[in-house]
């Protein structure tokens, strides 16, 4: 036996059967007598992956990340931002979701969830993008309880012992008619056998888009001689760039990376919320080191991100404010309520800074050529400062603390065995500990006295209450898959899942509704009010995959029904004063509440002859969410939806015509007033061409201009007279994009 193989195994077995106990079948006195051994043979895993072909053709028609996500079974996606929608697994969205980037956990800094993780990597920076759906291994899990989502750049490349060193660039632009969408991206590499440089870079900016007919009645913006026609969905307009710069290096086995990230985004306006993202900036160092031994792999991981975010009134919606405003006009000078004069407000000024540092450490174990056991820890502090200055009116003369040094430390350790037991059965085991620590320092409204919306008292309230929260969250999952044929899998999953609230849901106190609806990241325009209270949302999930599929798998059929029951599901309840058909005031509480549904996919091939190969891929997706204590419906529930893809390659040509088909929703949330919308039926179509070095893309998105409101879109905010709570108009929609031709074109050299 290799001496310098025997040291660091046994401790590392050691480790892995504490966490694993029950299920481990080698121990550590065992671990002296095995040979080192091979990786585990067909590894379960239970990620679905976009595919490189899917991304190509896609990256040219959107510069939102997340709708990437689109044609993998059980994801649909909060609308947002132009580039920020929310991606929700099996009902199951945002927070409740794990995002890892490029290994790490990004969380979104604003009280409306502008900024979400997967909004900093540009699509054309993108390299894998995977989903665990429900049922996520220990090992990627944690701190959530609706999957994960893992999205990776480029990995280093390195050049051959020997050989000459690689260089390689990418240069790109596209434009989108819909809403004059411009865009361009570099990407460069540099690399010898033991050095990796590389550059990536994007830009790009968008003006509103149009729907494909009229959805609303009135034009005005609540800003004199601005108004947008009534097909024009306001305040979706963005600009945004980011950059990204990777250091690698090999040192014998280890590899080292290093890759520093900045984001400048000036614009980004939300139809759905009551402000504007007008300035957000993150920058990032992200450093790890990994080695393969001959008894498994070792990976470290650290990583400190600082965002500053800025929140206004965009364009579209009115900016001045006070009695010396009238309908709106500038006004000077500024002054504050109770003024004899009159006052005068320029704005709302919001500002979010947080800091997240994290760590983590991770070891695979090739226990046997049947056997892997893999452990790790993941430790991360995070602090956050929301606040919001002086602007006049009812908003000063001092600093709103919305959340005052915000702080949330995890601290996880974790353990998983997969176990290949015989030619058909395969399963993975693993239990997960994580330790969420949540405090914040006493607030304050603008003023200390004669302030609207009772904030003093609210505010006094809060700082008396005890704030410091400690939660002890355990995750269990049970995977197996079974081979009843060349022809058939089928997958088997349980799992214990825990997320501990965000600081938003935990530490926003005040329930006047001008500062509760700047507390939204759902964008129904309702206003939200945390609860220090809350407990842990512990989730129950089953869940079954029966694959159909040629041996070659040429074609397949895949089928997941799965049922979720959550305990202590954080959801909205009712205020005093609240009332249908408008915006409320609600607040966070505990219930009960139930998911289940079917997630249908298929890969067809159709035919091939002298036009080509043709296939038919598609996806349906069914989930039903209920709060169980009070009967009423899960929100932003996506509906019975199709995707149906008709596939096309001959010689350098890839295109695709897809027909989605959505059903309508007639019974959404009743505490939210969630607005019902109709079903509807979209044609896109895709075409590319890739030459020896050029590639060039184009389609028509909406290919007939068919109108239509998106289902999980929330309510439409986008225009007016904002900071009133009822000040819009309640019970419309955000409609989706009009027809809109792309066309985008690449370059390497």
């Amino acid at each position: 036996m290799n001496p310098a193989v025997s040291t660091p195994r046994p401790l590392a077995l050691a480790i892995s059967c504490v966490l694993v106990l029950p299920w481990c079948y080698a121990s550590a006195n065992d671990a002296m007598l095995l040979e080192v051994t091979k990786p585990l043979a067909h590894p379960l895993d239970t990620s679905v992956q976009s595919s490189p072909s899917a991304l190509e053709l896609l990256r040219a028609a959107t510069h939102d990340t997340a709708s990437l996500l689109r044609d993998i079974p059980g994801m649909s996606l909060y609308g947002a931002g132009g580039v920020s929608s929310l991606p929700a697994i099996r009902g199951l969205a945002d927070d409740r979701v794990r995002i890892k980037v490029d290994g790490m956990d990004l969380i979104a800094a604003c009280p409306n969830h502008m900024n979400p993780p997967l909004s900093y990597v540009d699509p054309s920076q993108l390299a894998v993008l995977k989903v665990y759906a429900g049922i996520a291994p220990v090992s990627v899990g944690g701190d959530s309880i609706g999957g994960t989502i893992v999205a990776e750049r480029a990995a280093p490349e390195f050049a051959l012992p020997g050989e000459a060193a690689l260089a390689r660039t990418e240069i790109g632009a596209f434009y989108r008619s819909n809403n004059r969408a411009v865009g361009t991206h570099l990407s460069t590499r540099y690399a010898t056998d033991t050095l990796s440089l590389d550059y990536s870079g994007a830009w790009s900016q968008a003006d509103n888009y149009k729907a494909g007919g009229d959805f609303k009645s009135f034009v005005d913006t609540g800003r004199p001689g601005h108004t947008l026609a009534r097909d024009e969905v306001g305040s979706t307009a963005y600009e945004t760039q980011n950059h990204a710069l990777g250091i690698a290096f090999k040192l014998d086995e280890n590899l080292f990376d290093v890759r520093f990230s900045y984001q400048d985004m000036p614009e980004q306006l939300f139809p759905n919320q009551r402000m504007d993202l007008l300035e957000n900036t993150q920058k990032l160092v992200n450093a790890s080191w990994s080695r393969p031994f001959e008894w498994g792999s070792m990976e470290a991981r650290v990583y400190h991100e600082q965002v500053d975010h800025f929140m206004d009134f965009g364009a579209d919606k009115r900016f001045w404010y006070g009695t010396l405003s009238g309908a709106g006009n500038p006004c000077d000078p500024i002054r504050f309520h109770g003024d004899p004069a009159g006052t005068c407000a320029a704005g709302m000024p919001m500002y979010s800074e947080s800091d997240n540092t994290g760590v983590s450490l991770s070891a695979d174990v090739n226990v046997n050529d049947r056997q892997v056991l893999r452990v790790g820890a993941d430790l991360q502090r995070y602090r956050l400062d929301d606040y919001w200055t002086a602007s006049g009116g009812g908003m000063g003369p001092g600093t709103f603390l919305n959340i005052n040094n915000g702080q949330r430390d995890r601290a996880a350790v974790y353990g998983e065995v997969e176990t290949r037991h015989n030619a058909a059965w395969t399963s993975l085991m693993g239990v997960r500990y994580e330790r969420v620590e949540m405090d914040a320092d006493p607030v304050q409204g603008y003023a200390a006295a004669n302030m609207p919306g009772n904030q003093l008292a609210e505010s006094e309230a809060f700082n008396a209450q005890s704030r410091s929260q400690t939660d002890h969250n355990l995750d269990l999952a049970l995977l197996a898959r079974y081979q009843h044929s060349p022809g058939l899998d089928i997958e088997l999953g349980l799992a214990r899942k825990v997320r501990s609230p965000n600081l938003y849901e935990r530490y926003t106190w005040s329930t006047w509704p001008m500062a509760a609806t700047m507390n939204n990241f759902v964008g129904d325009g309702n206003g939200y009010i945390g609860s220090i209270d809350l407990k842990p949302e512990t989730a129950y999930t089953a869940s079954a995959t029966f694959d159909w599929h040629a041996e070659d798998r040429r074609w397949s059929v895949a089928a997941t029904p799965f049922y979720t029951h959550v305990d202590n599901y954080i959801d909205a309840v009712r205020r005093p004063g609240w009332s249908e058909n408008q915006f409320n005031v609600l607040q966070y509480s505990n219930q009960s509440a139930r998911l289940y549904g079917i997630d249908l996919s298929m890969q067809l091939p159709l035919m091939a002859n002298a036009w080509g190969n043709w296939g038919l891929n598609s996806v349906v997706n069914y989930t039903e969410g209920k709060n169980r204590d009070t009967g009423d419906a899960l929100y932003n529930i996506m509906p019975l939806n199709g995707r149906f893809t008709l596939t096309h390659q001959l010689q350098g040509w890839d295109n695709a015509l897809e027909w989605i088909v959505v059903d309508d929703k007639s019974s959404g949330s009743a505490v939210r007033n969630e607005i019902s919308t109709s079903g509807y039926s979209l044609v896109n179509l895709r075409a590319s061409h890739t030459w020896n070095q050029v590639r060039l893309d184009f389609g028509i998105e909406n290919l007939f201009d068919r109108y239509y409101v998106l289902p999980t879109g929330g309510a439409y905010t986008g225009q007016g007279r904002t900071m009133a709570i009822n000040g819009i108009p309640w019970g419309i929609g955000v409609p989706g994009m009009g027809r809109s031709a792309y066309v985008g074109v690449k370059v390497q050299f």
